[in-house]
């Protein structure tokens, strides 16, 4: 009986025969390939086969049509949108590597090459063409540059702008991550007991095993734990806690169980204007219908109710309302809303039946003495039992903001009230997918949730650190708030909480004209502007949404104090020169206008 290696050898014919040679030669391989083969001109090796492929100009190569291109792209994928890292984010990359090459080039491109910038469809969400970036694209007018840094204060990263981690937090996570230091006398008694209590709830003990799908158990006993003593002993259910990839992921999991539906029945959510673009991509993403409803800039951008009503009702005719997004303490605005605006929002959603999404991961940013935290699911709990009982309530929090700033962890939980049981099992099954958050980050996430005790040997340094870096925020605030608001054609809200400012700008009207005829949105070409005169890198109001005819740009309080005053002085120089600039080349142009009139 024939072996198949037998047959195998037998099918083949010699190497040395005109046959074998022929076969090759048909297949466009060299004769006789083997291990002795030597490269030759024209010809690219492959790793596995004894040949080589034809690739000179005498055999050119068909390139066969790509299977996925943007046409056949999702256009859902198409219609995000995340100005947090768009296109000025790009450029200013581009630039910092330029710097760091002592290349950087601030010639007007934009005359020499405009085919490089593309010019994608307008957005669906924002009425104004995004550029992206393919080359060295310039409106910089000026001579050589003046700067010799990019200060990226667009982004809440609050490391890459300096800030020290919190000794505790590290700590307990380096002993997480190699056991082995618990035996060293360097680390503190609490540290080493939180780190073996966490390792003890892995699998094998180590923080390299999966999870369970909603996490560490002990961890969400301790944010159970931690969200009772915050709102003063409003009872908390482990059980109802699921630990996330920060507070993103959680966000993004909620949504795609909310979103159903076709046509007049498909899922509208309510989200502020101005709001932070993870909430206009992910619905994009989702393919749900955007239903704005417009913070009061005037009132320090609190939330109108009878702009929300305004916005459900108008929506209505559209779409089927299931959901209402909050972020306080607010991002890009800074706002804290107050108790009463809280309880206003919460009976609203009852008498609605709005599933309410509650982004609370700015709660320890609070820095206006007249301001002050207050939990959704605590004033909810205050309102009644009807309330308490019945409104559908997910609150979400992060290791990334705060007083920690670690953003690079990708820590964070959520905590669902009143989800129906059977839906609960869904969303176990939705985050089983992507089987289990970051354990480090979890580990992370469980000592802002149980930091030390009063009574511990940590306790001390981590008060220290941890009112360093709140205090330190609380001053960026103040001093952010004010020098905006020396600037003539500036006017920014009081810094209340979180960590941006949102200031709005005056633009004028030849500057709006420009921008029009290079279809860009007019705060865009001063953010642009703005990055390649200074290196200062902020985002564009109209990235994150605003009221028609209002301009804005996001920053971030995060660089350290000395960064951020020459950062703010350099911005008062740049606006008083853009509103020269423009306003000189408008009072030339009108009396050009008049002289051809008089002629």
């Amino acid at each position: 009986m024939l072996r198949l290696r037998d047959v195998v050898q037998r099918s083949v014919p010699p190497r040395n025969s005109p046959l074998y040679s022929g076969l090759w030669q048909r297949a466009g391989y060299k004769t006789q390939p083997g291990p002795q083969v030597t490269e030759q001109p024209g010809l690219k090796r492959f790793g596995t086969a004894e040949a080589t492929v034809q690739t000179g100009a005498g055999h050119p190569c068909r390139m066969r049509e790509k299977t996925l291109t943007m046409a056949s792209l999702s256009p859902q994928v198409k219609a995000v949108e995340y100005a947090v890292r768009g296109p000025i984010v790009i450029r200013a990359g581009d630039i910092e590597k330029r710097l760091q090459q002592h290349l950087l080039d601030v010639s007007p491109s934009w005359e020499r090459d405009p085919s490089s910038v593309a010019l994608p469809e307008v957005s669906p969400m924002f009425p104004f063409k995004l550029w992206v970036f393919s080359g060295s694209v310039s409106l910089y007018d000026g001579g050589k540059e003046s700067f010799t840094e990019v200060i990226k204060a667009n982004i809440g990263d609050a490391h890459a702008m300096g800030q020290q981690p919190i000794t505790f937090l590290r700590q307990v996570v380096a002993l997480c991550c190699y056991p082995e230091l618990l035996q060293s006398p360097s680390f503190p008694e609490d540290a080493k007991q939180r780190a073996q209590h966490i390792l003890q709830g892995c699998g094998g003990q180590s923080l390299g095993s999966y999870s369970a799908s909603q996490g560490v158990e002990c961890i969400r006993q301790h944010v159970a734990e931690f969200i009772t003593e915050r709102d003063q002993s409003v009872p908390s259910d482990w059980n109802n806690i699921y630990l996330t990839s920060g507070a993103s992921d959680g966000i993004m999991s909620i949504l795609k169980l909310l979103v159903s539906g076709e046509g007049s029945g498909r899922t509208g959510v309510l989200i502020p204007i101005p709001q932070y673009p993870l909430y206009s991509a992910a619905l994009s993403e989702l393919d749900a219908v955007h239903i704005h409803y417009y913070l009061d800039e005037d009132s320090c951008w609190a939330l109108d109710i009878e702009e929300l009503q305004r916005a459900y009702l108008s929506a209505k005719q559209l779409c089927t309302p299931r959901a209402l997004c909050i972020i306080n303490p607010g991002n890009p605005t800074g706002q804290v809303q107050s108790k009463k605006c809280i309880e206003e929002v919460l009976h609203f959603a009852y008498e609605e039946n709005l599933f309410v999404m509650a982004d609370e991961v700015y709660q320890d940013n609070v820095y206006s003495a007249d301001c002050h935290f207050y939990s959704f699911k605590k004033v909810l709990y205050e309102m009644g039992p009807e309330y308490f009982n019945n409104v559908e309530l997910v609150s979400f929090h992060s290791t990334s903001k705060g007083y920690t700033g670690e953003c690079g962890f990708r820590g964070g939980y959520m905590e669902v009230l009143n989800m129906d049981p059977q839906v609960k099992e869904q969303l176990v099954k939705l985050l089983s997918v992507r089987l289990c958050p970051p354990v480090p980050g979890q580990a992370a996430m469980d000592v802002i949730v149980n930091p030390p005790r009063e009574h511990e040997p940590s306790y001390a340094q981590f008060i220290k650190e941890k009112s360093s870096v709140l205090d330190v925020l609380a001053q960026k605030a103040r001093l952010t708030e004010q020098i905006l608001n020396s600037v003539p054609g500036i006017k920014c809200n009081p810094v209340q909480g979180a960590m941006y400012a949102f200031p709005r700008i005056f633009i004028p009207p030849r500057a709006i004209q420009e921008a029009k005829a290079r279809s860009m949105a007019p705060d865009m070409l001063y953010c642009l502007k703005l990055l390649e005169e200074t290196g200062i890198c902020v985002i564009p109001g109209s990235g994150f949404g605003q009221r028609e005819g209002t301009y804005h740009f996001r920053m971030t309080i995060l660089p350290s104090p000395e960064k951020l005053t020459v950062l703010l002085g350099k911005l008062k120089e740049f606006h008083l020169r853009f509103l020269e600039k423009y306003s000189q080349e408008g009072a030339q142009s009108s009396s050009l206008h008049r002289e051809e009139r008089a002629h």
